[in-house]
């Protein structure tokens, strides 16, 4: 069994893609606002936030459990309109040696398409894939797909 590892999802959002972009790259302090069952907390731990570099400390709820992450904003895209994340401590690091998570918004008709990428080595052959992590995107996705977002 492969130590490292890959998993992607998409989401079809009627959203615009550059509001939910700007979100992520910019006001991630806002995402728990409106995701309050999914994640409670963001806030800036070092650094200027929307860039890159900067140091977030995120709150979040997964499988009923409560969770942290220590996440660095690896890379900010604005042409592909995509945030790269590194996670550098938390409860995924109990179970990853690395996990880095890409959020990339595309125009897909006349609607939006958010792909979540994430990119893993386990610590272990017995550590499970990310699987429920990324079902727990897709509903970050749906979650902020709301009157305050769309058209």
């Amino acid at each position: 069994m492969a130590l490292t590892g890959k998993r992607v999802t998409q989401d079809e959002i009627k959203s615009k893609g550059n509001i939910f972009h700007e979100l992520w790259k910019s006001n991630p302090h806002q995402i728990p606002s409106l995701t309050p069952t999914t994640i409670q907390n963001c806030q800036t731990h070092d650094g200027e936030v929307g860039s890159m570099g900067s140091v977030l400390l995120w709150n979040y709820s997964l499988d009923g459990k409560d969770c942290v992450a220590k996440t660095l904003v690896k890379d900010i895209n604005e042409a592909k309109k995509s945030v790269t994340f590194e996670v550098l401590e938390g409860d995924l690091m109990e179970q990853y040696k690395t996990f880095v998570m890409h959020v990339h918004v595309d125009k897909h008709g006349s609607n939006n398409l958010v792909t979540w990428t994430v990119e893993y080595e386990k610590l272990s052959p017995n550590v499970p894939d990310p699987d429920t992590l990324m079902d727990f995107y897709k509903k970050v996705a749906k979650d902020i797909e709301t009157p305050h977002l769309r058209n």
